[in-house]
């Protein structure tokens, strides 16, 4: 008895014991929680970058259409050689580290099923720094894909020297992904639910346990940085009335037809700019030019557009101007997007829904089908069901405008959308937007690298 405690109490017995409860689902829950730390400080870091970019942007342009007004044109001129110089800078970037491309959720899912590879610390850093500089400057990106993949990143970087089994890794590499969703948008619930109908198509115990291990440690690093508030402050919801439904559906039809175009146009420019008799690290330059008179006369599509949502439940628009925001929006977003430089998709597919739900509730008040205050209801209807049928995960895109929203009444209200827009989707054989991208991105990868593994490319 003796010798067995002076066993249990050695240095060799301790280590035993740690090396056990390390390796036990005790250890991997303990794990998940310390790479959701991690990620939601890294995380909350880039999102606090990202707010500050966004008000220099918007007092830079205020300062510059004043001074346009007395005819200061020089200051343009200045922008213009700014912007084609940072361009070139994102451009080179791209090209030296091509996995921290775009938003980097096709890449993940690469990863994942064994086609791609990360060289973790350099990605983090330049998709860190080409997500500021690009989002920061008035690309229409947003930070949710980026954050995502930073949340890998960082799951990576802990796990560099672990001993454990290569499920268990991509598990918690899983979790720093959701993890970095759940920081971004204080929407830990949809991060569990992004990695288990996205990321993996799977439910498995261990992985939904690892996950919200990670996504609430995480939710709680952001809520101390920016506040456990909703993200979106919308005013009070009035409860939307039963027979008010059939208009749902029409909407979840109409965000099924608008998504589809969003897609197209996505892949339509990647397309226009493969075309383009200039170099690669070029690219970023055109949407960049492009934002500069989009700043001056039309700010609200630049960035993200998160102040544009917001702005939707205070400000009253126009039919033909929510029409136009919803296009020029659409297409920037994808001018964006296909020059290769770090950025998501979800922030600005949020405001085109946003926009055309306002649209269809707007239509519907001027008829008189709906009261005015319901106009409201239709803006969020058109989030999630905009969504859904861009990315093909109604449950994570419910719960994420749930999240965002922070009013759980109408959950009734946006299943049915949301099944609405998935159904009509699959009816017009409109594929998972990430789907496409993934085989877009894998499709480019022996071009690239002259093999299969973008990241087996030499440094």
């Amino acid at each position: 008895m003796n010798m067995h405690v002076s066993n249990l109490f050695s240095l060799h017995g301790q280590r035993t014991l740690l090396r056990r409860l390390y390796f036990s689902r005790i250890g991997l829950v303990v794990e998940s929680a310390l790479i959701g730390l991690a990620s939601g400080l890294v995380v909350s870091l880039f999102r606090m970058a990202l707010v500050q970019a966004d008000r220099l942007r918007l007092t830079w342009y205020q300062r510059l259409t004043t001074v346009i007004y007395y005819g200061q044109w020089y200051l343009i001129g200045l922008e213009i050689l700014v912007f084609i110089v940072l361009g070139l800078f994102l451009g080179w970037m791209s090209l030296w580290r091509p996995m921290a491309r775009g938003s980097g959720i096709p890449q993940l899912k690469g990863y994942f099923e064994g086609h791609l590879t990360f060289r973790w610390f350099s990605e983090l850093l330049v998709k860190i720094t080409s997500g500021i500089l690009g989002i920061g400057a008035g690309l229409s990106l947003g930070r949710e894909g980026p954050s995502v993949q930073i949340g890998s990143y960082v799951g990576m970087g802990i796990l560099a020297r672990s001993e454990r089994p290569a499920v268990e890794k991509k598990f918690l590499i899983t979790a720093g992904a959701s993890a970095g969703l759940a920081a971004a948008f204080n929407a830990p619930l949809a991060g569990v639910l992004f990695a288990l109908e996205e990321l993996h198509h799977v439910f498995s115990p261990l992985l939904l346990t690892c996950t919200l291990a990670a996504s609430m440690t995480a939710d709680m690093v952001a809520g101390y940085f920016f506040g456990m508030h909703p993200v979106f402050n919308f005013r009070a919801l009035r409860l939307l009335p039963i027979n008010l439904y059939p208009w749902i559906i029409v909407l979840g039809v109409l965000s099924a037809l608008g998504a589809d175009l969003f897609k197209r146009a996505l892949f339509g420019i990647q397309d226009f700019y493969k075309r383009l008799p200039v170099p690669r690290f070029m690219w970023p330059i055109l949407p960049l030019l492009t934002s500069v008179p989009l700043g001056i006369y039309l700010f609200d599509v630049t960035g993200g557009g998160h102040p544009l949502i917001e702005s939707l439940t205070v400000m009253q628009r126009t039919l033909s101007m929510l029409a136009f925001l919803f296009f020029i929006k659409l297409l920037f977003t994808a001018l964006s997007y296909g020059a290769g430089t770090a950025g998501g998709i979800f922030l600005p597919l949020l405001v085109c829904g946003a926009l055309l739900g306002t649209f269809t509730g707007q239509v519907l008040y001027v008829l008189g089908y709906i009261d005015e205050l319901y106009i409201l209801n239709f803006l969020i209807l058109g989030m999630a069901s905009f969504f859904t049928a861009v990315v093909k995960a109604p449950v994570t895109g419910a719960v994420l405008i749930l999240e965002m929203s922070g009013n759980f009444n109408h959950f009734g209200g946006l299943m049915l959308v949301c099944l609405v827009a998935y159904v009509i989707s699959d009816i017009i054989v409109s594929q998972p937007v990430y789907d496409v991208l993934f085989a877009r991105l894998l499709s480019s990868a022996g071009s690239e690298t002259g093999t299969g593994k973008i990241g087996q490319k030499s440094p």
